[in-house]
């Protein structure tokens, strides 16, 4: 089992900063990619930003591309997105999520693909 608990949310004006930190535990070995989703009320979970954890490439979805970099320390398990230019259509519950098995139909975007998730961490953007 892999366990993930995220930090660094909180309240923050538009224009502003924040950077989330996504801690991995547990079995954490041949683990491939790691991604941050979001999830505001009453909308579905998005794909926010994505990694994979040996080559460290990096995807984002295209309402963050310019704001958001999302980055990783292997040796510290841990994943880490910086938020800058925060907009108040960024407020959400930001969630981790991780996964070992990747096989040729795995969607880095996807959100059922991943088996692992945190207990999310809110983030309120005010304009």
């Amino acid at each position: 089992q892999v366990q993930l608990v995220e930090s660094g949310g909180g309240v923050v004006q538009a224009g502003g900063s924040l950077r989330l930190s996504c801690a991995a535990s547990g079995r954490t070995f041949g683990s491939v990619v790691m991604a941050w989703f979001r999830q505001a009320p009453g909308k579905a979970r998005d794909f926010v930003a994505g990694i994979t954890l040996i080559s460290g490439s990096t995807y984002y979805a295209d309402s963050v591309k310019g704001r958001f970099t999302i980055s990783r320390d292997n040796a510290k398990n841990t994943v880490y997105l910086q938020m800058n230019s925060l907009e108040p259509e960024d407020t959400a519950v930001y969630y981790c999520a991780l996964e070992q098995r990747v096989s040729s139909g795995f969607s880095l975007p996807t959100a059922t693909h991943y088996d692992y998730w945190g207990q999310g961490t809110q983030v309120t953007v005010s304009s």
